[in-house]
């Protein structure tokens, strides 16, 4: 469960499992395991617009009160573990395997619902504005020009392009190069590089799932020795930041084809005997 956390930017005091086995086990009388039950809550109500919600139980408010919370949370969301939903209230969550269920059953919602709210606003036009918007802040960033609090993009690009005009009356003619693309496109030309973009793209994704899925498989297999067991923890704190900070999507965009310059048209072959001997080491004689 602890492993889902770090990928919704929880930062919470739960995030090594241990830590998590012992507020399970503390239950209702652990702090962090209500305040983490009360984030979950928090991330997945404006996911799909529920009525109830989980609120903090700091203050006057009761156990009593938090548990009546978490039941009608549970029930708007149709949870199928009957052990959190029936019976007497006092006891739904007496026990650590109940306990470990219900966040089980919220990470797992929130996951799901992460990835429906990730699909229905793919290819939207606010996605679409927003992709522009945060393209055109990079290019002010990398200029040196203010942030602008605005998000009209027309006076950004004026701005931009007033200081590339700037700036490359004080340089050299061929500072730049040539650009790789000699003719200008027509708008039929654009839309069909774009399909051949998101064709590429789906390529490139499916090939980087399967890296990224045989780095998976290779850290977990470290961990099957004995002596490895002891320290899952550690390796899940020094490697799942790093994991979750790649991205099985490609940023490759037809911005990068119309900036292109002759130089990107230059093959460096890896393979030829004069790059082969600066590059050789002991191990290819094996």
């Amino acid at each position: 469960i602890a492993n889902v956390y770090p990928a919704y930017r929880y930062t919470g005091p739960l995030l090594e499992e241990e830590a998590l086995k012992k507020a399970a086990e503390n239950g209702l009388s652990s702090p962090e395991f209500l305040e983490l039950c009360v984030w979950l809550g928090s991330q997945i109500k404006p996911l799909c617009n529920m009525e109830e919600s989980i609120t903090s139980a700091d203050g006057d408010k009761d156990i009593e009160s938090f548990q009546l919370e978490i039941s009608g949370f549970l029930k708007e969301m149709s949870c199928p573990y009957s052990s959190l939903i029936s019976g007497d209230l006092k006891d739904r969550l007496r026990e650590k395997e109940d306990c470990l269920k219900l966040l089980l059953f919220l990470s797992t919602e929130l996951q799901a619902l992460k990835i429906l709210h990730s699909k229905q606003i793919k290819g939207s036009h606010l996605e679409k504005h927003n992709e522009i918007y945060q393209e055109v802040q990079a290019i002010c960033d990398a200029l040196g020009l203010p942030i602008s609090s605005s998000s009209d993009i027309p006076p950004l690009l004026t701005s931009v392009e007033l200081k590339i005009k700037d700036i490359l009356s004080k340089v050299q003619n061929n500072l730049v190069g040539k650009s790789l693309l000699t003719k200008p496109l027509n708008s039929d030309q654009v839309e069909r590089l774009e399909k051949i973009n998101d064709a590429l793209r789906s390529e490139y994704e499916c090939r980087r799932r399967m890296l990224m899925k045989r780095l998976d498989v290779t850290v977990q297999s470290f961990g099957w020795s004995d002596r490895a067991k002891v320290k899952t923890d550690d390796i899940a704190r020094i490697y799942q930041p790093k994991r979750y900070a790649l991205s099985p999507k490609s940023a490759i965009t037809l911005a990068h084809l119309l900036a292109a310059r002759e130089d990107l048209s230059k093959i460096i072959r890896t393979s030829s005997g004069s790059t082969r001997e600066n590059t050789v080491c002991a191990i290819n004689k094996v």
